[in-house]
């Protein structure tokens, strides 16, 4: 089921690169970004996270706070950021419970071949925990620095 403008930041946890789990209900009372990434050290989640860790002071000085999942383990996410010197918030969701309930883990298809997957999208929660922006289906190129505006706004 996939999350409409409106709704609450659904419950869940996840666990941080460094293997402390992060319940998501921790991070209302600030902006949060919250974006979703197939697979830790492809290309193009590479390039994702090098540009929302080279946005993250802005998105700091916006009050928002950054938090990137993937059902990749948390070791494997730790090397990923130490790789790409990474500055945002790595987390693991191995059991696919967040990636449910967010509504990005589904059906994708690539080169004829059907498989099950994360979706590329973006979520973005008011401080009270309410989603005021989703971007389904994300390009990478640009779409850090619209998240950013849209927090700025």
């Amino acid at each position: 089921m996939a999350l409409a403008i409106g709704d609450m930041l659904p419950a869940g946890e996840v666990t941080l690169a460094d293997g402390t789990r992060l319940p998501l209900h921790d991070r209302i009372g600030q902006p949060l970004v919250v974006y979703f990434y197939p697979k830790a050290d492809t290309t193009g989640c590479t390039r994702e996270a090098q540009d929302f860790s080279g946005l993250a002071d802005d998105f700091a000085k916006a009050g928002a706070t950054v938090l990137a999942i993937s059902r990749d383990t948390p070791a494997k996410l730790a090397r990923f950021a130490e790789k790409h010197a990474l500055t945002v918030t790595l987390a693991s969701d191995a059991d696919g419970g967040v990636c449910d309930a967010f509504g990005v883990w589904g059906e994708k298809q690539m080169y004829g071949r059907t498989y099950m997957g994360i979706e590329r999208a973006t979520f973005l929660f008011d401080a009270a925990g309410r989603l005021v922006r989703a971007w389904r289906k994300v390009k990478v190129a640009g779409h850090a620095a619209e998240v950013l505006a849209a927090v700025r706004s």
